[in-house]
């Protein structure tokens, strides 16, 4: 250490990660497109599985998610390289395989809303599928602190104020968060009379994804998994 004024002292800082890991990406049109065509296909009532006060809930049949599966799977592969540098270390067994337990598709109309809730399994996820202009225009207008109305919310821990605790958040078409299915989370209902559409699911760390039929699901290479390598190398 030295009195000079002139002499600058470098210190070096580390900072460390807190709480629960949650990755936002931004899915391609085909892994939307598939998601959406294979919507109007559900016939399973999904409402009565959830704790959302939305009427149209539906389930994706076997069929349908063996279909989605392979656009899936590249997108959790991406949230476990995001992992472990949200932890500073890798995988001490080797990456988790993932089976998919429950897929399904919410169409939250006026009002209606998602209370404060977790889900099974190891990891959930929500994609946005449609986001109508008149909600757009709702949420813009609103001037409270929260994403506003049709936004969703992250909440872990006791709510201290000089940590990080909360996340909210007004989706756009063709966002995907990938979170903790224990984390608790809300939908925040809007006045608007429109339809918002969205696609959540819930995995386990059990089995490897492509197995979730019997057999392998052999595929090509798709242009999720393209994008997503080249995503996976940037981080």
């Amino acid at each position: 250490m030295t009195n000079k004024k002139d002499d600058k002292i470098k210190i070096e800082v580390s900072t460390y990660n807190w709480g629960p890991c949650v990755v936002k990406v931004k899915i391609l049109d085909d892994f939307k497109k598939v998601l959406l065509e294979e919507a109007k296909k559900n016939e399973e009532d999904y409402a009565s599985k959830l704790a959302g006060q939305i009427r149209k809930e539906t389930g994706y049949s076997e069929e349908s998610r063996a279909k989605i599966i392979p656009y899936l799977s590249p997108y959790l592969g991406v949230y476990d390289v995001a992992f472990q540098r949200y932890q500073n270390k890798e995988y001490e067994f080797g990456k988790p395989e993932y089976a998919l337990t429950a897929l399904w598709c919410n169409y939250q109309r006026q009002y209606e809303f998602n209370p404060p809730h977790d889900h099974d399994g190891k990891l959930s996820f929500v994609i946005y599928l449609s986001i109508p202009d008149p909600l757009k225009k709702e949420n813009k207008e609103y001037k409270g602190r929260s994403c506003g109305p049709g936004g969703i919310q992250f909440m872990y821990g006791e709510g201290t104020r000089d940590c990080i605790s909360y996340m909210s958040y007004f989706p756009e078409e063709g966002d995907m968060f990938i979170f903790p299915a224990w984390l608790k989370h809300w939908v925040s209902p809007f006045n608007t009379d429109c339809v918002r559409v969205s696609v959540s699911g819930n995995v386990l760390d059990s089995a490897p994804l492509n197995q979730i039929k019997k057999g392998n699901l052999k595929k090509e290479k798709t242009e999720d998994e393209e994008y997503l390598e080249e995503l996976k190398e940037k981080l």
